[in-house]
């Protein structure tokens, strides 16, 4: 009895529209989730990109002062003789 009325209301008209219209939009909001989430996922990726640029750039300006650092104390001496320091 129960299994002819399941069959009986998925089979009317007005059901199969109903059900066809109700995946078109779980479909959409489905997408719109994920589009949303991807979203939310770029951002971070963009904020740590952001994070990992700031570190190279102090680590390559650390790298660059501690190659003009002065070899040993006579050349420490000659530039300050010189007004390059």
């Amino acid at each position: 009895m129960i299994g002819w009325l399941l069959t009986g209301i998925a089979t009317s008209p007005w059901m199969r529209a109903a059900l066809r219209y109700g995946t078109i939009i779980l479909a959409v909001l489905l997408f719109l989730l994920s589009l949303r989430r991807s979203g939310e996922r770029a951002g971070r990726l963009a904020e740590r990109l952001e994070t990992t640029e700031k570190a190279n750039d102090v680590q390559r300006r650390m790298l660059e002062a501690a190659a003009r650092r002065p070899r040993d104390r006579n050349e420490l001496a000659q530039r300050l003789r010189d007004g390059r320091f």
